[in-house]
């Protein structure tokens, strides 16, 4: 399905390198497709001397007969490189971007292309273990779902929405999830150093304690609270653990962060509109 396309990667940073990664580790693609323009000419050696693909600095000479083309910028340059593109990208393109907040009625209208796949998947992608939510335009033709299904299910697991509108809260959910995910690991590793363990063997306890839990979590039928339950005996450590994470407001901090990731992802969006896309 993708062996003989040429996929074109504007933007060589971490998630750009993921999907390499990924479509290089299931033999998706073989490396003399896959071009990745940056504005780096040292990151393109990195990617060439990690994968063998070829790199450039220069956009437009990226997209030139590319198929499959994966805009992975950052969202404050997007309309910058959407208006260098211009009418550079074939019509006949996929277009998949994983920028955030970005709409793709704007990156349809830009770039001249009618299929448009928006993706927010998030850095677990990088060891096959991501979490990809997306969604398509009416134009995606459905040979063009499935060329982005398989480059999707090679960065992990997948769920498609039909409301563009849901792409907000999945950045801000599993998008940024992970960073809730390393900030609550290393608070616990450095509890676990105050208490008299070291650094190494703190890391150690924590990292494995979560990756039980979360394989035992998607492996059990049952809720959330019920697990958290077997461990909680009344009067024992883990209620009084859980009494003072409570009063700490622990649940409602991490509800507004989540919010707060939300609006962040709505307004990037808005940002990109007046910066000049919507123009």
């Amino acid at each position: 399905m993708l062996n003989q396309k040429k996929v074109a990667f504007v933007g060589s940073g971490i998630m750009a390198e993921a999907v390499i990664k990924g479509l290089l580790r299931q033999g998706l693609v073989t490396p003399d497709r896959i071009i990745a323009s940056g504005p780096r000419p040292e990151r393109g050696q990195e990617l060439f001397d990690r994968y063998g693909v070829r790199t450039t600095t220069d956009n437009v000479g990226a997209v030139d007969g590319a198929q499959i083309v994966v805009l992975s910028v950052k969202p404050q340059v997007l309309c910058r490189v959407l208006e260098e593109l211009g009418d550079h990208v074939d019509p006949g393109a996929l277009v998949i971007s994983i920028v955030a907040g970005a709409k793709m009625d704007t990156i349809q209208r830009m770039l001249g292309v009618p299929a448009v796949v928006r993706v927010m998947p998030n850095t677990p992608a990088q060891i096959g273990l991501g979490i990809s939510v997306w969604t398509d335009t009416e134009a995606t033709t459905e040979v063009q779902k499935e060329q982005a299904l398989a480059i999707l299910r090679a960065l992990g697991e997948e769920v498609y929405v039909e409301d563009e509108g849901d792409m907000d809260m999945a950045t801000a959910l599993s998008g940024t999830g992970p960073a809730y995910v390393f900030l609550l690991m290393e608070a616990m590793v450095d509890a676990g150093v105050h208490l008299g363990f070291s650094r190494h063997v703190s890391e150690r306890l924590v990292v494995e304690t979560l990756r039980g839990s979360v394989e035992y979590a998607r492996q059990s039928p049952r809720h959330l609270a019920a697990l958290r339950n077997q461990v909680t005996s009344p009067g024992g450590t883990s209620a009084e653990a859980l009494y003072h994470m409570e009063k700490g407001g622990l649940r409602t901090v991490l509800s507004r962060a989540i919010w707060a990731a939300y609006q962040r992802s709505r307004t990037l969006g808005s940002q990109a509109q007046r910066g000049g896309c919507d123009a």
